[in-house]
Parts: C-alpha cells; sequence; structure tokens
C-alpha cells in the first residue's frame, strides 16, 4: 500500500493508458501498474483516456484504479496518448497500452533510467501472452531484433521525460499508425543534443495481449506487413490502417 507521503505527494511520474472499448483488458492491466507502482519509492499517478469507447471503459478504469480518467473525442492513439500526457503531473511519463502487463522491475529500471539523467527514455522488449501462431513468433522476434538494433520503443511501452515530450511535440496526430516510431527517432535527437539516450530494456519484457494474432489470420498480417512496407505513407490515413482500428464484431 503507498504511504501517506506519497498520496499527499505531486506525482513523480505519470502512467498513461489510452483506452477505446477496454473494459474487459483494464481489469488486469491496472492491477498489474497498481502492483508495478506500490513497489516504487516515489509517487505516480494513472491516467486512463477514455477514447470515445462505446461500452463502459470509463466506469472500469475508475472502478479498479485510475487516478484520473480523461475523455478524447477523436478515436485516434496518437491523440488519445497526448490528451493524457497533457493532463497528467509527473515529470516522467510512461506509455501502457490497455491491453499490455508491465512488472514491478520494468517500471523501476524505467524510473531509475530517468532519475539518473543520463537518459531521455527508451523502451522495453515486447512479449506476447498465452500461445501464438508461427506468423506471431516470426514477427515479434522480428520486431525485437529491429527494437534493440535502431533502439525505438513499440506503443505498448514507452517511456520518456515530460519535458523532451512536451519540446518535441508529443506524438505525431497526422499519423494513424507507427506514431511511436517517430516519437522514438524525435526523443533520440532531442536526447543527443543533451548528452542522453534512449534504449531498450532487455531484462523486464513488457507483456502485451496476442488477440491481434487471434483475430486475424497469418495470411492476413504478413498482408498488413508488405502493404505498409511498400507504402508507408498509408499510416497517414485511418482507413489504410485498419490492422490498428478495426476489430471483428465478435470482440467489439
Amino acid at each position: 500500500m503507498p504511504t501517506d507521503s506519497k498520496i499527499n505527494t505531486e506525482p513523480s511520474y505519470s502512467v498513461i493508458i489510452p483506452a477505446f472499448n477496454e473494459a474487459q483488458e483494464l481489469p488486469a492491466t491496472l492491477a498489474a501498474v497498481r502492483t508495478a507502482m506500490s513497489a516504487q519509492a516515489v509517487p505516480g499517478e494513472i491516467v486512463v483516456v477514455d477514447n470515445n469507447s462505446t461500452d463502459d471503459t470509463a466506469d472500469v478504469a475508475r472502478a479498479h484504479g485510475a487516478d484520473h480518467v480523461v475523455f478524447e473525442p477523436v478515436n485516434q492513439i496518437a491523440r488519445a496518448r497526448n490528451s493524457g500526457a497533457n493532463q497528467s503531473r509527473g515529470r516522467h511519463l510512461i506509455f501502457v497500452d490497455a491491453d499490455t502487463r508491465i512488472s514491478p522491475g520494468l517500471l523501476a529500471e524505467s524510473l531509475d533510467m530517468l532519475a539518473s539523467g543520463r537518459f531521455v527514455g527508451g523502451g522495453s522488449i515486447i512479449q506476447f501472452e498465452g500461445p501464438i501462431s508461427a506468423v506471431g513468433r516470426f514477427g515479434i522476434g522480428l520486431w525485437e531484433r529491429i527494437s534493440k538494433l535502431t533502439q525505438i520503443a513499440a506503443g505498448s511501452y514507452l517511456f520518456c521525460r515530460a519535458d523532451a515530450f512536451r519540446e518535441v511535440d508529443g506524438f505525431d496526430e497526422r499519423l494513424y499508425a507507427s506514431e511511436e516510431v517517430r516519437l522514438s527517432r524525435l526523443l533520440k535527437k532531442w536526447g543527443r543534443r543533451k548528452g542522453l539516450r534512449f534504449e531498450i530494456i532487455r531484462s523486464s519484457p513488457a507483456r502485451t495481449s496476442a488477440r491481434k494474432l487471434n483475430w486475424y489470420s497469418g495470411p492476413q498480417i504478413l498482408g498488413w506487413v508488405f502493404f505498409m512496407m511498400l507504402f508507408p505513407l498509408a499510416v497517414r490515413w485511418r482507413k489504410l490502417c485498419g490492422f490498428w482500428y478495426r476489430r471483428p464484431e465478435v470482440h467489439s
């Protein structure tokens, strides 16, 4: 349990969780975040962004430990994350997807890196929860290699200094996907000017849902990947980013 001093002190960091129709996933995510936060020596806050949900996402967030619930009417992940950051009070920002579970070790390492004054931010390697297909194993393995090589964070988990985030204007709201790639690059550039690093944590993976791998077939997923490789500017149009925004009706 947090001490009274934590309760009465301004938060040192803010965990920002964008959520569109995530009433089912949020309880587990918020429980993991609360457990991770209770193990830290500094106080934090949880900001959940209800991204124009049609289910009871906002009520579930309040019932399961969110300190603040922000409403963002435009259904776009970049806007949702920015709206949460705009309402946050911490000097460090931790972005966690609504279907991603973090550990006390991952949060502690992230906060230690930021508190050291040697890092502008970073991310972590990602693990899928539950069984995944051969395509899924190939995809996550490929992304892990790319992430480590290029030091680019996955959207599932990204952390940074709040001042750096604001100076680079946050997530690019012209993009409907890959906004975390652009932000990672901007933060790396900002950090280099000040002698700060952007690094991917390897020791404590973030665990994220494999639901998209169950919603779509292997050929569909590979089709999305090759399409985005051939037409990278497609991320500027919502209609062309259905993999991120469209859900099968049974899962809506």
